[in-house]
C-alpha cells in the first residue's frame, strides 16, 4: 500500500512542522526575556554560548514569526477546511478519525506556544511600559 500521495500524511507533516516552527519562536525569543526576568541573566549568556543559532533566530525574528505564522494558518486550514471526510472503509475510518484528533491537538499546542512567544518578543516591553514598571 503506497502512502506517497495520502492528504492524511501530508496533513500531518504540515501539523507536525507548525509545531516545530513554533517551538523556534517559543525558544529564540520567549525564553530569554523569561529567564532574563527572572534573575537568571548568567544562565541566558550560557546558553546563548552553548547554542549560538538562537541569537541568528533572535536578529531575525520577524522572520522566524512570520513563517511560522504562514505554517500554522496553512496547518488550520488543511485541518477545518470545507469538505473534509474520512474513507468509509472502517479500518481507515478509525485511522482518520484518530489522525485528525491528534493533529487537532498538535495544532492547537503549536498555537498555543507561537502566541506566547509573541507575546514574549513583541507584547510584554510595550505593556510594561504602559503600566510604568
Amino acid at each position: 500500500m503506497s502512502t506517497q500521495g495520502d492528504p492524511l500524511l501530508r496533513e500531518g507533516g504540515v501539523t507536525w512542522l507548525a509545531l516545530f516552527a513554533s517551538t523556534g519562536t517559543l525558544v529564540c525569543c520567549a525564553l530569554p526575556i523569561v529567564l532574563v526576568t527572572l534573575g537568571l541573566g548568567a544562565a541566558v549568556a550560557s546558553l546563548t554560548s552553548a547554542l549560538p543559532f538562537l541569537i541568528v533566530l533572535s536578529k531575525h525574528k520577524i522572520w522566524v514569526f512570520l513563517f511560522s505564522g504562514v505554517m500554522l494558518v496553512l496547518a488550520g486550514w488543511l485541518l477545518y477546511r470545507p469538505g473534509r471526510s474520512c474513507p468509509t472503509e472502517p479500518a481507515r475510518a478509525a485511522a482518520c478519525a484518530r489522525a485528525q484528533r491528534w493533529n487537532r491537538r498538535v495544532w492547537g499546542v503549536s498555537v498555543a506556544i507561537w502566541c506566547m512567544g509573541f507575546t514574549a518578543a513583541y507584547l510584554a516591553l510595550p505593556v510594561r511600559r504602559l503600566l510604568g514598571f
